[in-house]
């Protein structure tokens, strides 16, 4: 059972520090690089429908391991109510998460449309944000259960 649960933790830290680490990425590195550049619209079309793919796999993986994760921690012990109400915040993120990569997989039917708007623009540093979120909650959870398993 701690070999799953160590292979569930890996890879749901793995998930998420390529979907963080791929958004840090794609904002400061490769957007920066494709408008520097000149005109490459067959290049930028395919880095972002390998991105998307990325997202889409590291949101599944993280979906299935993070509910692995919940509900072990969940049947192990008595948590407070600090540890609900973060993993409830967190679970707030990730959800806007998930919506913002279901808005950008749909942007491209906008684009094809030649339909815009704010949040399409603001879109990657939204998702940036909210991954680092993300981050700082886990992070705050481990701490809290480890607060809470810990002899008093």
């Amino acid at each position: 059972m701690l070999a799953l649960e160590l292979c569930m933790r890996v890879a749901h830290v793995l998930s998420a520090a390529l979907w963080v680490g791929g958004c840090v990425m794609y904002q400061f590195v490769i957007m920066p690089a494709l408008r520097n550049g000149g005109p490459a619209p067959g290049v930028a079309a395919q880095i972002a429908s390998l991105f998307h793919k990325m997202t889409q796999i590291c949101a599944g993986v993280l979906l299935l391991s993070g509910a692995y994760l919940i509900f072990d921690r969940l049947t192990m012990t008595a948590l407070g109510w600090p540890y609900f109400l973060v993993l409830g915040l967190k679970l707030v993120l990730v959800a806007a998460m998930l919506l913002l990569v279901i808005y950008l997989g749909q942007s491209q039917v906008r684009r094809l449309a030649k339909q815009t708007s704010r949040l399409s623009k603001r879109a990657p540093q939204l998702m940036l944000a909210l991954g680092i979120g993300v981050f700082i909650l886990g992070a705050l959870l481990n701490i809290l259960y480890i607060a809470t398993i810990a002899p008093r």
